[in-house]
């Protein structure tokens, strides 16, 4: 199946902030992103997810995933904020409530093709008892 999706992260970069240290947690987990630099923020685009999807595999994550995504979709979009620190460190820690000091990283998802919930389902399978369903 090829999938056809745009990923796009936005990650706000404070005066505090190193900014090839807030480049290197957008591109920590995803590594495929072209980053372009704006004053306060930094952008990045790609169209892949796979070594994302493979942090959430590794770190056993699957269901809070699917929970992020499904709860913050729109149509054949889902968007989802993630902790700066833990991506720098190439793990993936949803932010919930209040955004963190810093701010985190939004990451914004249009599925093209084939649709929003087969994708969601290739990077972040359905489990049970903490393991994909095949």
């Amino acid at each position: 199946m090829i999938y056809s999706v745009d990923v796009e992260i936005t990650a706000p970069v404070k005066p505090t902030e190193v900014t090839d240290r807030v480049a290197d947690a957008i591109g920590n987990l995803f590594p495929e992103a072209e980053t372009e630099s704006h004053p306060g923020e930094l952008l990045a685009r790609t169209h892949s997810m796979e070594h994302f999807s493979e942090r959430l595999h590794e770190q056993a994550i699957l269901e809070a995933a699917r929970g992020a995504f499904f709860s913050n979709r729109e149509g054949e979009t889902f968007s989802f904020d993630l902790k700066k620190q833990a991506a720098f460190e190439g793990r993936v820690n949803f932010a919930v409530g209040d955004g963190s000091e810093l701010g985190d990283l939004h990451v914004r998802v249009t599925v093209e093709e084939p649709d929003i919930e087969a994708f969601i389902d290739h990077i972040a399978p359905p489990t049970e008892g903490g393991r994909p369903i095949e």
